[in-house]
């Protein structure tokens, strides 16, 4: 039977990273909640799917774990990472410390492992779990879920009362709702895609490079990442341009791209021009490029996520992301508790709803900008010397005017000050940055009582935190 809109009762389709905290933070605050994943039981038959790219736990992931009970689990199996391990090309590396000193670094965690770890506490807190559960079609004006077992292609139905999409950005529930009203869905492709290649332990089990970092190796219009993971390996992204790029005044170069970049000796010859460092670290480089699939990027935009208190949409079903600010995991994360907290608030599910899209949209739209930013710099910027010339008045900035300078990074990374207001308060400190260090080489020339005057005339004090 049917769900009354009444009831406290939620049924979330997708048991992924968002679908699990948010099964155990509703259970928690009393709700009784079924969760419908199209997957097997990660936990019976190991991680499969989506994309693999490890995650950058930060400040607001981890609150949501907190209050989901989740963060010491998640922190026993998360690597520490303090900076940006800058590789450059004639073979230097540079640590880009993300913050002060060690209270502020970001963590990696496996997407699978952690997936595992989630399931299994909003299982223990009393969420129910359905497997093989693949969202197949939604009746709305009779509150009816179908759903198909991929394995034999049975058909399964559930009342409910009101549906949650954290089912991805390639969304069943997003689908559905289309059919209902206009959801002014579009998706912006970004150009470049990615291949995940292993660095495996040393001969000895330890890391083979630096293991408290996330590495770069920046070429201007692609790159190579790596992220450490707690069994002492690292994942390695290859970022490439889909399609060839002549080179700015070398028409007669051109970028490498996965048009061009097609075979496991394609791969090794530009690692040997433009990763060697890189290239000994991975012996299974060939069979890795060729067998790992090409992942695609893009950014996902919506108007509306909810359909009246039928349904609603979060994280990455709501709005994908490029992964370059390491945040859609915490954005995700941050909706879950946001609409927990207005499910609590409200008693008119619609209001609830639209309350929080009103919140979380103008946020995510934010994040995405600054996910798409962050791409540019890291793969343009982070051995530029005008950019280490901002970057460090930005941080003398920071500890001379605590009150009203924060790097944007800190705000997005440390703090749960909200994304739209970081993203307006990054813009004003960039043009602030790039105006004090004009003409100049060095902070050493530069007059810092005209610096310190500019910065209390043109930046409010920042608000408290939480």
């Amino acid at each position: 039977m049917p769900h009354s809109p009444n009831d406290r009762h939620i049924t979330i389709i997708g048991a992924g990273l968002a679908g699990a905290v948010l099964a155990t933070l509703l259970v928690k605050r009393g709700w009784s909640v079924d969760v419908y994943e199209k997957r097997g039981d990660p936990r019976l038959k190991g991680y499969e799917g989506g994309r693999s790219i490890n995650l950058a736990l930060a400040e607001r992931g981890r609150h949501a774990l907190r209050l989901a009970g989740a963060d010491d689990a998640v922190m026993a199996q998360a690597v520490m990472m303090r900076g940006r391990m800058v590789h450059f090309l004639d073979g230097r590396t540079d640590l880009q410390r993300y913050g002060r000193d060690d209270s502020e670094v970001i963590w990696s965690v496996h997407r699978g492992e952690l997936n595992v770890i989630l399931l299994d506490i909003a299982e223990r807190a009393g969420a129910r779990l359905y497997f093989n559960r693949g969202l197949s079609g939604v009746a709305f004006d009779t509150r009816l879920a179908r759903f198909t077992d991929p394995r034999d292609g049975s058909s399964h139905e559930a009342g409910f009362a009101s549906l949650v999409g954290a089912d991805g950005a390639g969304s069943a529930l997003r689908t559905a709702m289309a059919t209902q009203g206009e959801l002014g869905e579009r998706t912006e492709f970004l150009g470049h895609s990615y291949k995940e290649l292993e660095i495996p332990p040393s001969a000895d089990g330890s890391f083979s490079i630096e293991p408290n970092a996330l590495h770069i190796w920046p070429r201007g219009r692609y790159m190579c990442i790596a992220l450490p993971n707690d069994e002492r390996t690292f994942t390695v992204t290859l970022f490439l341009p889909n399609d060839d790029l002549p080179n700015e005044g070398q028409p007669q170069n051109r970028t490498p791209s996965f048009a061009s970049v097609r075979t496991g000796v394609d791969a090794r010859a530009l690692f040997e021009r433009d990763f060697a460092d890189a290239l000994p670290l991975i012996p299974k480089l060939e069979h890795d490029f060729e067998h790992n699939p090409t992942g695609l990027l893009a950014t996902l935009y919506l108007d509306r996520w909810h359909l009246d208190d039928h349904a609603v949409l979060l994280g990455d079903a709501a709005h994908a992301m490029v992964p370059f600010h390491g945040q859609g995991m915490n954005c995700a994360f941050e909706d879950c508790v946001a609409l927990a907290e207005h499910l609590d608030a409200q008693h008119d599910r619609a209001a609830a709803f639209a309350a929080f899209q009103a919140e979380r949209l103008p946020n995510a739209r934010a994040i995405q900008a600054m996910a798409l930013e962050n791409y540019l710099e890291m793969r343009d910027r982070v051995d530029d010397d005008d950019y280490l010339l901002q970057r460090a008045l930005e941080h003398s900035l920071a500890e001379r005017h605590p009150e009203r300078f924060m790097p944007r990074y800190a705000m997005v990374t440390f703090h749960r000050m909200p994304y739209a207001l970081a993203f307006e308060r990054g813009r004003i400190q960039r043009e602030l940055l790039v105006e004090l260090t004009r003409g100049h080489s060095s902070l050493d020339s530069l007059d810092w009582d005209v610096v310190d005057a500019t910065v209390r005339q043109r930046l409010s004090p920042l608000p408290a935190d939480d």
